[in-house]
């Protein structure tokens, strides 16, 4: 990620950059058991090539926050390879599981408790083998994230980052830091917690970054409308999960899916 600070240059040009890659890119939610398979295996690679993770014999990254009904996994493909992911869970007093809430219960929970919405993206990562070709690709993967925020009304949007990545965060994001480096879920590098007041910041991050903009079709797509949504719901019908029924969804999950694999 601090490669990218480093050489976005001239703020219009990059721009045009991540339009012209975005172009290139399709966005994909997961709609099988492969494509986690192939998210987790792309995780892997891309955090233990950073020292975050110690090597495992089954070469994934997973962990329980994979399979909860409030957690969309998005993979970035360009000419059919796999080069980016992200995961975005919405946090609600009705969605209540996430890894910055696992991590940081003491800032988020006053916050959810205060009915605001946050969403939390999460497990972002670009494939080392194209990361140095296309340094605009981190600003088109984390833009599955803004257009959340967008879909849901958020109030605020985590980013769960070490701490030589803030800057980039705080530049273009308009993050601030709401908690110094501590343990994180799976990880041996701990990681802060920023915070980025949506309602306040969003419009001048689509006018700082104008790709970002989405229109309402796009956000139904990913957030609504995905057919890869009937695959954590109980119901075929269903395209978000039902609010009372979120907790017993999120226990429920794990063993619905492996009946189902």
């Amino acid at each position: 990620m601090t490669s990218v600070a480093r050489v976005v240059g001239p703020q219009s040009g990059f721009a045009e950059r991540i339009q012209a890659l975005l172009n290139r890119i399709e966005c994909r939610p997961a709609y099988t058991h492969a494509d986690i398979e192939a998210f987790l295996r792309l995780r892997y690679e891309a955090y233990l090539k950073e020292g975050a993770i110690l090597p495992n014999e089954s070469r994934k990254l997973e962990d329980r926050f994979d399979l909860t009904s409030n957690a969309w996994n998005f993979g970035f493909y360009l000419d059919g390879l796999l080069v980016s992911a992200i995961r975005v869970h919405l946090l609600t007093d009705h969605t209540h599981v996430s890894p910055a809430l696992d991590a940081f219960p003491e800032i988020l929970e006053s916050q959810i408790a205060a009915d605001k919405v946050i969403v939390d993206p999460n497990r972002f990562v670009v494939n080392p083998s194209v990361a140095r070709q296309y340094p605009e690709l981190p600003f088109v993967t984390v833009r599955a994230a803004y257009i959340g925020g967008v879909h849901f009304n958020a109030d605020w949007m985590t980013a769960t980052v070490r701490a030589e990545h803030q800057a980039f965060y705080r530049r273009y994001l308009s993050f601030t830091l709401a908690c110094p480096p501590r343990h994180y879920p799976t990880l041996t590098k701990p990681l802060s917690l920023m915070l980025l007041d949506f309602k306040k910041d969003a419009r001048t991050i689509a006018n700082r970054l104008p790709p970002f903009v989405s229109s309402p079709p796009e956000r139904r797509g990913l957030y609504e409308d995905s057919q890869a949504l009937r695959n954590f719901c109980s119901e075929a019908s269903c395209k978000l999960p039902p609010a009372q029924a979120n907790r017993r969804l999120a226990e429920d999950e794990p063993q619905r899916l492996a009946r189902s694999a």
